[in-house]
């Protein structure tokens, strides 16, 4: 690996504040957003009505993506509210409308109670979730990004991906005690929205990002030089790069495939093949999370003397060994403990690039940054959701294992495009040799 080429910077006891207060808020919101998708199993036999058995897998599907499909506005309504009053506001919105979401949740009568009203209502609320979570987690890595220089900013971006693992945990610990415990569901849902209420008065500490400030206050400038009352002639003369805006995208789709694969499909393989229940397939999805925290964890480290973009480039490489042998492995597995080594692998070394938002958000303008990010993070986890979900069912029917090797290489194939042209971009500039 090549080193970072310019010195390392410490981090201000301020920054280490805005860590905490965005890493908590990010938590907080995984731990909402995930906690419904890893409990499907259990929640969608209390809200829907019962299938016949060949339509269920398209139910689950369905349920699924609600949370993903409706993300690309969110990202456009919330990428507008932060490039155009500020990145501060969005993330205290965003908090706020997630333990809304929760709190109705928890109240929400079943399906058996009040018939298809339940179904609507936690569709919605669903939605909302997967609305506001576009402005979350992009919106903690943009404003780091921002708000610390690099190369420190490097490793303070890399810590919002650790608790976005460990809100994951935590949803499945949950799920855990509910399905294995009898531990009330509902008040799984109390708890998610009272954190996530206290995490967005704690937000309200948070000041606007020095740089979007400062190009506020130039634009503010030229404004009155000019004559002018508008600032949306200097706005519109910023052009976002096409070619960083698809390699973004590109490399974004990795993740939600892989996280798709590990805990979904994989689940449902348990189910199926190996005769899991529900509460089995929870738990064991509970251990093979721990293994991305650790990968997380590591990388933090990693970027402390690396680039971002070479950690990921090696990420990358170890992560396409680990793709072309999986359909071998799944086929040949005989219980679900090598099944659960393989969710393990495919999590823990799948090239999820948040870490690196430290470097591709800044080849985007600042005026149009948060919304370009937040809909090309959210068209990636629409698009690829909704590829995997439905499209996995088709091509493993027909194809069997060549199926998934098809989907997991060309997903690779197409995201180190990506890869290589922000680090061409980097090398220009002369931060990777």
């Amino acid at each position: 690996m090549e080193r970072v080429s310019s010195k390392q910077t410490n981090i201000t006891r301020e920054q280490k504040k805005v860590i905490g207060l965005l890493s908590v808020g990010t938590f907080l919101e995984y731990f909402d957003l995930m906690l419904y998708l890893h409990m499907a199993v259990l929640l969608n036999d209390l809200f829907f009505p019962e299938v016949d058995p060949y339509i269920k897998p398209f139910l689950t599907a369905a349920t699924f993506c609600t949370t993903y499909v409706f993300r690309p506005f969110g990202a456009l309504l919330f990428g507008w509210i932060g490039d155009t009053y500020g990145r501060k506001i969005t993330v205290i919105l965003t908090t706020t409308i997630m333990s809304i979401s929760c709190l109705i949740m928890a109240n929400l009568q079943t399906y058996s109670q009040i018939g298809i009203a339940a179904t609507w209502i936690m569709m919605m609320c669903r939605i909302l979730q997967g609305l506001s979570s576009m402005g979350e987690v992009v919106g903690a890595l943009l404003y780091l990004t921002e708000f610390i220089k690099p190369p420190a900013s490097y490793r303070a971006v890399a810590t919002i991906p650790i608790f976005c693992d460990l809100g994951t945990i935590c949803a499945l610990g949950i799920g855990t005690l509910v399905t294995s415990f009898n531990f009330e569901w509902r008040l799984a849902f109390w708890i998610g929205a009272c954190i996530a209420i206290v995490g967005s008065i704690a937000r309200r500490a948070l000041r606007e990002t020095p740089e979007f400030a400062d190009a506020k206050k130039r634009v503010i400038n030229i404004q009155e030089k000019a004559g002018v009352l508008s600032d949306k002639k200097y706005v519109s003369s910023e052009r976002i790069n096409k070619k960083s805006a698809l390699s973004l995208f590109l490399m974004e789709c990795t993740w939600p495939l892989s996280a798709y694969f590990a805990f979904f499909y994989c689940g449902e393989l348990l189910k199926n093949n190996f005769g899991y229940s529900a509460g089995d397939v929870i738990q064991q999805n509970l251990i093979v999370a721990l293994f991305p925290l650790i990968t997380s964890i590591s990388i933090v480290f990693l970027c402390k003397y690396f680039h971002p973009l070479i950690v990921l480039k090696h990420r990358f490489i170890i992560s396409t060994f680990i793709f072309a042998l999986t359909p071998i492995c799944i086929s040949l597995a005989s219980n679900g403990f090598y099944i659960g080594i393989i969710q393990a692998l495919i999590v823990a070394f799948a090239p999820d690039c948040k870490f690196a938002s430290s470097v591709t958000y800044k080849h985007f303008p600042v005026f149009s940054r948060f919304k370009s990010a937040a809909f090309l993070y959210a068209l990636s986890r629409a698009f690829t959701y909704v590829l995997t979900s439905f499209g996995l069912i088709y091509l493993v029917d027909y194809w069997g294992t060549i199926g998934l090797f098809v989907a997991m290489m060309s997903t690779l194939l197409f995201a180190g495009y990506g890869l290589n042209h922000f680090l061409s971009l980097e090398k220009k500039e002369g931060r990777v040799h």
